[in-house]
């Protein structure tokens, strides 16, 4: 009898199969037959970037306001689709807004779920107190002020590559207010040079920044293309870094000797971590899928590490309590839905409403408009570095994933450039970042967007000079 209901079941999935597919597959091709309309000078039209400027304004007051911001963000996406898809229903052509509804929601899903991995891991090392133990180490090893100053931004550097430049920019302020104390001095300049870092380290890896990814998995440049932005990315740190060095004082904070254990399983974590990179990179490159196929086979890499310290668990309790020692660290299992729960829900779904709504208004026409502007009337190096400077108002996200809706005629030298700018431009102003909007909470009072806007000429010196450079050292790819 089971089976029979089992048979069932097949056969109406099947049947339903059958019915949906044709459907999608007109769908699509009444998409194609038809062209959009042009609503750039429509009600409709004006409205809804008014909706999406009335919903940017108050992400951009988020630290004022406390309303999260993806509600914004979300809410326009939804109205303005709404919008959309009650002219094109009155035009007879439904179908063409759903066809292009359904690709913006594919393309942020993609990305959703590689980041949800990316931060999976990191929540998970986070939690076995891998960051904690750095921070431990860099506190006991008794550092002067202007030691730190430079560890803390290279760790900055060369940490945001693989994890993201918030996580890092988090960690190495925690190190900072924990040896500056009450030297606000030391701690202004050094929450300035980290989100300089952790901006700059993001631009040459396709994992150290939302923007990075978006252009690799487009498929604009390819994985070890990015890594020509090396150099550029290490003057656009060194070069501001540099010339406030002088103003750091030339003292010794007060020594500790906290130490921190990792917890079992960190270091193999770690490894799984750079493994899942590894997986993402070779399924992109040889076999021609998606990166977030290759991050979703290396989740499972934790789930079966996790399941394995579970098991193991009782034997390590038992090892502590017999050497009565706190060298293991504490010994608690693993889960990894925990990690999960702890993932930047609200980045994620801020990301979605700024896909759909930037995705919206190129199917209004404005991007288009846009385009036509920027690239064919400026050219596209002005273009792009307009991009690196429009990104320290508004957030990068949109404005990189605006780029990529237009899909201008540019070489990979050009690429790279509006990469590299939109990367680090966020760094001219404290609220141009997610690194340094959480810093500002994090260092109330003693980070500040004025303290960080008086030192803006050396941060902008770095930014032109990192343009500079790339335009100089890859002169062969524009």
């Amino acid at each position: 009898m089971n089976q029979f209901k089992k048979s069932c079941c097949i056969s109406i999935g099947i049947y339903l199969a059958l019915l949906f597919i044709p459907a999608q597959i007109i769908a699509a091709e009444m998409a194609v037959q038809h062209e959009p309309l042009d609503l750039t000078s429509s009600a409709i039209g004006f409205l809804s970037l008014v909706l999406f400027f009335i919903a940017y304004l108050f992400v951009m007051a988020e630290e004022f306001t406390h309303l999260r911001k993806s509600k914004p963000v979300i809410f326009a996406a939804g109205i303005i689709w709404a919008m959309i898809g009650w002219v094109y229903m009155d035009h007879g052509m439904p179908e063409l807004a759903e066809h292009a509804v359904r690709h913006n929601l594919l393309e942020y899903a993609e990305l959703m779920l590689f980041l949800l991995v990316a931060m999976t891991y990191i929540n998970g090392m986070e939690e076995r107190r891998v960051f904690d133990a750095l921070r431990s180490w860099l506190i006991r090893k008794g550092f002067s002020f202007r030691q730190l100053f430079w560890l803390t931004g290279t760790f900055a550097f060369f940490i945001s590559p693989i994890a993201d430049n918030l996580t890092t920019a988090l960690l190495m302020c925690a190190v900072v207010l924990a040896v500056g104390g009450s030297n606000t001095r030391f701690v202004t300049l050094a929450c300035i040079n980290i989100v300089v870092a952790a901006n700059a380290g993001g631009a040459f890896s396709p994992f150290g920044d939302i923007t990075t990814l978006m252009v690799w998995q487009k498929g604009m440049v390819n994985f070890w293309g990015f890594f020509a932005l090396f150099i550029p990315s290490v003057v656009n740190f060194v070069v501001p870094a540099a010339i406030m060095h002088f103003a750091i004082p030339n003292e010794m904070p007060d020594a500790s000797d906290e130490v921190i254990s990792m917890k079992r399983g960190a270091k193999r974590i770690i490894a799984l971590f750079l493994l899942t990179i590894a997986t993402a990179v070779s399924f992109h490159n040889f076999l021609g899928l998606p990166p977030v196929i290759g991050m979703l086979t290396g989740l499972s890499y934790l789930q079966l590490l996790g399941f394995y310290l579970k098991k193991t668990n009782h034997k390590c309790l038992l090892l502590e309590q017999k050497n009565d020692e706190n060298t293991v660290g504490e010994v608690v299992a693993f889960d990894v839905f925990v990690p999960v729960a702890r993932a930047e829900w609200d980045t994620l779904f801020f990301f979605y409403g700024v896909v759909l709504c930037v995705g919206g208004l190129g199917f209004l026409g404005y991007l288009s408009m846009a385009s036509e502007l920027m690239y064919s009337q400026w050219g596209a190096t002005s273009a792009n570095i307009a991009v690196g400077l429009l990104s320290a108002i508004v957030d990068n996200i949109p404005v990189m994933f605006a780029v990529l809706t237009m899909n201008p005629e540019m070489s990979q030298g050009q690429w790279l450039l509006v990469t590299l700018t939109a990367g680090v431009g966020g760094s001219l102003l404290s609220i141009g970042s997610a690194a340094g909007v959480a810093l500002m909470g994090q260092a109330r009072g003693q980070y500040t967007f004025f303290g960080h806007l008086k030192w803006a000429p050396a941060i902008a010196a770095g930014y032109i000079a990192s343009i500079g450079t790339h335009m100089w050292i890859n002169s062969t790819l524009f």
